[in-house]
């Protein structure tokens, strides 16, 4: 499924002007409601949108509120946002990215962490050996989740791998990660409670006590979010803000038969990133 997608790219990374945007058999559609969430008939294998490769730091994400949905750099008070390096981790720690049609519905309070969904398309974490690129379409095996509490919101984790890894037919559940990855988990968990430290905010908290549930629970949290997604697209909940257009989802309101006014693709130079983003934190009371 992988090989209808293409990515089309505009303005040079690291610049408030970058966007990536996906591409179906050459026509622009959107990450965020226009690719299936599942890659199978069995709903065994999930899509998965790359949003930031492995040991990068860019703050790269799906932008909901733009039109088609195009991965662009988040900012803050104008400025572009990098992931701090937190010793001994640099940049992203996995492959990042979220499932398309999805969303952790704000309006719901989950039964167990207490807290509101945080209006995202569910993210996930994929562990495989290989560095993707941003915009790049994996399918992946769902092994398990973590439930990061970010600001009052519930910020699911889901922990997957790519297909196509080598390690791929031995990771089955949470607990085979483990087996065959020891220290892994613990990792993830450590990066996700301190790499928010470095720029001044508290550590992170989750639920469950920052264990990491397992397969089935996993995919009862996608389900969910998938039927969240789809109450959005159809309408029946207040979007906010969220840029529903899409080209492939029947009996949508916002469905078009073609998007308009996106730029062509074009290749330019990264520009330059501040040397201060390469510096080691030491974070008191981390380890791995």
């Amino acid at each position: 499924m992988s090989s209808e997608y293409s990515i089309r790219t505009v303005g040079a990374p690291h610049t408030l002007e970058h966007r990536v945007f996906i591409e179906q058999n050459g026509k622009p559609v959107s990450p965020f409601h226009d690719i299936p969430l599942y890659a199978n008939a069995e709903k065994t294998l999930v899509n998965m949108i790359v949003e930031v490769p492995r040991w990068t730091n860019a703050k790269m994400e799906i932008s909901k509120e733009d039109y088609l949905n195009p991965i662009k750099q988040d900012t803050k008070k104008g400025k572009l946002r990098y992931v701090r390096n937190c010793f001994p981790h640099h940049g992203y720690i996995f492959n990042y990215g979220a499932f398309p049609q999805t969303w952790e519905d704000p309006n719901s309070i989950h039964p167990e962490t207490k807290a509101r969904g945080d209006n995202d398309p569910i993210d996930a974490c994929e562990i495989g050996e290989a560095v993707g690129y941003t915009g790049q379409i994996k399918q992946v095996k769902v092994l398990g989740t973590m439930a990061l509490l970010d600001e009052g919101e519930t910020d699911w984790k889901i922990i997957c791998i790519d297909v196509n890894d080598p390690l791929a037919s031995k990771l089955n559940d949470i607990e085979d990660v483990e087996r065959h990855l020891p220290g892994l988990i613990r990792a993830i968990s450590e990066w996700f409670r301190i790499y928010k430290i470095p720029d001044g905010k508290p550590e992170n908290a989750f639920a469950f006590s920052g264990e990491a549930k397992n397969k089935k629970y996993a995919n009862e949290v996608i389900a969910e979010c998938a039927q969240a997604w789809d109450r959005l697209i159809h309408g029946k909940v207040d979007a906010g803000g969220i840029a529903l257009t899409n080209l492939n989802v029947a009996g949508s309101p916002s469905q078009v038969q073609e998007a308009e006014n996106i730029p062509a693709h074009e290749v330019v130079e990264s520009a330059k990133i501040d040397s201060s983003i390469d510096k080691w934190f030491y974070i008191s009371g981390s380890a791995v």
